[in-house]
C-alpha cells in the first residue's frame, strides 16, 4: 500500500519480489511467474531490467509505440476484480486511514 500521490511503478520491484511461490503442482513450487503483463504505466527501464534479472518474460506495452489493446484479455480480469472490490463501500472510498484496518477489510472482501 502506498499513498495516492505515489506512482505505482515506484513500488514495482517490491511487488514483484513479494509474489509467493505457486503451490499445487507436483514437485518443487515455482518461485516466479513465467511472464508478467503490464500496461504503459510500467514502461520504465528499471521495471524491465528487474523482470529480466529475475528471468521473467516481459510483456509491458511500450509508450508511444504499442497499443494497450493487446493486453485486453489479461487486463479485463484485473479491472473486473477492481470493480468487484469497489462494491464494498469502505474499500471504494478509502475511509480508513490506518493501513492495518484497510488491509483487514481487504482480506474480508476476498
Amino acid at each position: 500500500m502506498t499513498g495516492a500521490n505515489r506512482h505505482d511503478s515506484m513500488v514495482f520491484e517490491a511487488l514483484v519480489d513479494a509474489i509467493p511461490a505457486v503451490p499445487g503442482l507436483p514437485g518443487r513450487p515455482r518461485q516466479k511467474p513465467y511472464k508478467l503483463h503490464a500496461d504503459k504505466g510500467y514502461d520504465y527501464r528499471r521495471c524491465r531490467e528487474h523482470l529480466s534479472r529475475r528471468g521473467i518474460l516481459v510483456r509491458i506495452a511500450r509508450r508511444g509505440v504499442e497499443s494497450s489493446e493487446r493486453l485486453g484479455r489479461n487486463r479485463w480480469v484485473v479491472e473486473r476484480t477492481h470493480s468487484w472490490l469497489a462494491s464494498f463501500g469502505k474499500l471504494r472510498i478509502g475511509f480508513e486511514r490506518r493501513l492495518d484496518t484497510h488491509y483487514a477489510l481487504l482480506k474480508l472482501a476476498f
